[in-house]
């Protein structure tokens, strides 16, 4: 598949500082629409033969540089051979134009992913998982429905992000007719754009912050806005996704086939999380009914809110002893 050139940043700019234990290199694929995507690859020192590796992605409007990145090195102090990589659209990754999300390519982002592993000189290829987190621990769950390459699935602190599209923050606007006037205001925004010869963009996480913004915007705040996470390539830390940019997500229900993953998956909530109700709901859906229970597994963190699970909170809440034990057991 022929590469886009991509303009890779050679200097560590991550939020998290570089680990001693592993080695770390800028890595490339293309997905099946032929968009180059950018990752960071995290390997083990001194490793050996093939190894089991995990694909990462997330949070849904974050880079490779933030949570996603400290995940994959994480994992890679632990003997997983892991990459990190920016979806199509955004960040380093290639395609135009920026900042628009799809459901059916950013599921395929995954997947691409994982054919990258499959085929490298350093994996085992029947041992490679994956990790989303946030609105990506959604689409993690929509392509290990999809995938039977993946064996296991984390899905960290997640959104259903065709939920949230379609029904607003804790389903607040599931009616016809709060659908109807969102599908109507994006209709009119796309003329909008064309007519100005460019895509109106959506804005990220509120700056400044309002006195009476609610717990779950200032949990965003603290992380995307401040020292502790902001990235100059991070949408949620400047501009933010184009105003049309997840319009397909209103009508995208990715965990429909949830029930039918036959491989592990692990979703990790924090028990005071805004967004709980996203994993409890999603571990719900995909236990009824299902022929494949014995293999999947909801843990909540006591106290910890949307963000610990991003970068520990300064408290150690992302559990990482747990995951280590999950991608060892299931991909052994």
């Amino acid at each position: 598949m022929k590469k886009e050139e991509l303009q890779l940043t050679t200097e560590w700019d991550k939020t998290f500082p570089k680990s001693d234990k592993v080695d770390h290199s800028k890595v490339t694929f293309v997905n099946r629409y032929g968009i180059t995507l950018a990752a960071d690859q995290y390997m083990p020192k001194n490793a050996e033969g093939r190894l089991p590796a995990i694909a990462v992605c997330g949070p849904f409007g974050a880079v490779k540089e933030q949570c996603a990145g400290l995940y994959a090195q994480t994992m890679a102090e632990r003997g997983f051979l892991t990459v990190a990589f920016d979806p199509s659209f955004t960040g380093e990754s290639g395609g135009n134009v920026r900042y628009m999300a799809s459901p059916d390519i950013n599921t395929e982002d995954f997947m691409a992913a994982v054919d990258f592993l499959s085929l490298h000189d350093r994996v085992d290829p029947d041992k490679i998982g994956i990790i989303g987190i946030c609105g990506w621990g959604g689409l993690a769950i929509n392509a290990a429905a999809l995938d039977t390459r993946v064996r296991a699935t984390v899905a960290a602190t997640m959104y259903d992000m065709t939920r949230v599209n379609a029904n607003g923050y804790f389903d607040s606007e599931d009616s016809e007719e709060a659908r109807y006037e969102k599908k109507a205001a994006m209709c009119a925004q796309r003329l909008a754009d064309l007519q100005a010869g460019e895509y109106a963009p959506g804005g990220g996480v509120v700056d400044p912050l309002p006195e009476d913004a609610p717990f779950f915007v200032r949990d965003y705040y603290d992380y995307y806005k401040t020292a502790r996470g902001y990235h100059k390539r991070s949408l949620n830390s400047n501009g933010g996704w184009n105003v049309i940019g997840c319009e397909s997500f209103m009508n995208q229900p990715i965990l429909k086939y949830s029930g039918e993953i036959r491989s592990a998956v692990l979703i990790v909530h924090g028990e005071k999380a805004h967004s709980c109700y996203f994993g409890k709901d999603a571990y719900a859906a995909m236990t009824k009914d299902s022929k494949y229970t014995d293999n999947k597994e909801l843990l909540l963190i006591p106290g910890a809110v949307h963000t610990d699970l991003y970068d520990g909170g300064g408290k150690d809440a992302i559990p990482f002893d747990k995951l280590n034990s999950f991608f060892t057991k299931y991909l052994a």
